[in-house]
């Protein structure tokens, strides 16, 4: 579009301030790459963590991303603002995006499945209590469906009837690529009421993304089925990675190879190649969520047959950590007490600092009830982090935080890969050989190493779904 033609259309809808309450992973890249696109609209990011603000207003931000600081840099301050003025800035917006925190809940009714939106209803009623004028209201959260409603609820108890729009626009960003996944995205869905006012809302902030993304992948629908939508996408894509891990076990029964099964398989177009590459299992901090609030959606309907196959994804999930953990005790003799493990990669996937339900946090967990010394470096990830991560204090003598890959080897027994990291693939295992303890294994739980190679310089090696 012709940025004439872009100006036009903004002037035309009357969009001259976004405010987004949350920064974090969503909220940050997402408005980011608004503010780029769209010059001539004013975007506020808000949020009640004044430190979380401090490090998006400073040289190094709180979260890393490819792109994002580049990005970050072009726009802040001048029309990319972040504050802690979340009421003030309430009131100043046309729209208003809820990218906030909703975790499972862990008490009460629908405890470890449902998702607690304590923090979404906080923020609509800051909205219901400073926003006189009618405003957009955006979630842009991962929550269940049925939220919008409930966001309603909140807006009619304060004025008798709402005057505020309520859409769902799910992100399907992925961390890590989030930027390009942000800039050339697959589809944007937007959600709405189907009346009159419904429809120009969903307009409105459809004429936004229309700044860049070709108005065919502009997806319109009732909110019911846009917040299903998001739901079944992750759950969908989890599916598989649990389903290729299921057959990773297979194949080392069998000698068979899973790259090789995942391969072929893939070569069917009705399947595809995306999402089968075996390993420890997934993370981050949508999918074990998302399906959980499908599960329970399922049980609250009289559905139970159909939650527990969704919840038999995650079954698999943590089936996949556990066995490979096994592994490296069987590999030593039924015992790591007091063995030294270089585990290398903390972080849920490569180029993301996010560790939320990193499968490392549970194999490293399992392996210090274990009695095993832990040796951990991550190139993103910070010290602190993964201590609490793990529950640990700082000064815990079995975790010892490195500052390089090379620093975990020394004296080590073996070595695992944790998190895909690409400067793992170029470590000098020679040298890595050369200064830990005999036998020396590695077990590869990304499947991104040499294995031959490993083997050829003397260790002993196992790998996701093939016999090495």
């Amino acid at each position: 579009m012709k940025h004439n033609e872009y100006r036009a259309m903004i002037i035309r809808n009357d969009i001259k301030r976004i405010c987004c309450v949350g920064a974090g992973y969503v909220g940050g890249p997402t408005m980011s790459i608004i503010a780029n696109k769209c010059p001539d609209i004013r975007i506020d990011i808000v949020d009640i963590n004044e430190e979380r603000i401090a490090e998006w207003n400073s040289n190094k931000l709180p979260i890393y991303e490819p792109g994002l600081d580049s990005l970050v840099q072009a726009v802040r301050g001048k029309n990319l603002f972040f504050s802690t003025k979340i009421e003030e800035k309430i009131v100043e917006a046309d729209i208003i995006f809820i990218s906030v925190n909703t975790p499972t809940k862990t008490y009460g009714h629908g405890a470890n499945r449902a998702a607690d939106l304590k923090y979404v209803e906080a923020v609509a009623r800051t909205i219901a209590e400073n926003a006189k004028e009618p405003k957009i209201v955006v979630e842009k959260s991962t929550i269940p469906v049925r939220t919008a409603e409930a966001i309603q609820s909140v807006f009619e108890a304060y004025d008798g009837t709402s005057k505020h729009q309520v859409l769902s626009n799910p992100e399907f960003l992925a961390e890590g690529t989030a930027i390009t996944d942000l800039e050339t995205p697959d589809r944007v869905l937007i959600g709405g009421e189907q009346s009159p006012e419904g429809i120009k809302a969903i307009d409105c902030l459809a004429c936004i993304y229309e700044a860049w993304v070709p108005k065919e992948k502009i997806i319109k629908t009732n909110l019911w089925s846009s917040e299903l939508s998001k739901l079944v996408a992750n759950a969908f894509l989890a599916q598989r990675v649990s389903s290729i891990n299921t057959i990773s076990a297979l194949c080392e029964k069998t000698e068979a190879n899973v790259d090789e099964v995942a391969r072929a398989i893939g070569a069917d177009s009705r399947i595809g190649s995306k999402f089968l590459r075996s390993s420890i299992g997934f993370g981050g901090s949508c999918f074990q969520k998302d399906i959980l609030n499908l599960v329970y959606l399922c049980e609250h309907f009289g559905l139970p047959e159909v939650a527990q196959y969704w919840e038999s994804i995650l079954n698999i999930n943590d089936w996949q950590k556990k066995r490979f953990v096994d592994q490296i005790v069987d590999s030593f003799f039924n015992t790591i007490n007091d063995k030294s493990i270089a585990v290398l990669g903390f972080a849920f996937k490569k180029d993301t600092n996010d560790t939320r339900e990193s499968p490392a946090i549970d194999i490293c967990r399992l392996l210090l009830e274990e009695k095993a010394n832990l040796n951990i470096y991550d190139p993103k990830v910070e010290p602190e982090k993964i201590f609490d991560a793990l529950d640990s204090e700082t000064g815990d003598p079995n975790i010892k935080i490195c500052s390089s890959a090379l620093e975990t080897f020394t004296d080590s027994n073996a070595i695992i890969v944790l998190t895909e990291w690409d400067e793992f693939k170029s470590i000098n295992f020679k040298e890595a050989f050369s200064v830990m303890k005999q036998p020396a294994w590695v077990f590869d739980g990304r499947n991104i190493l040499n294995h031959q190679e490993l083997k050829t310089i003397g260790f002993e090696v196992k790998a996701i779904g093939k016999v090495i």
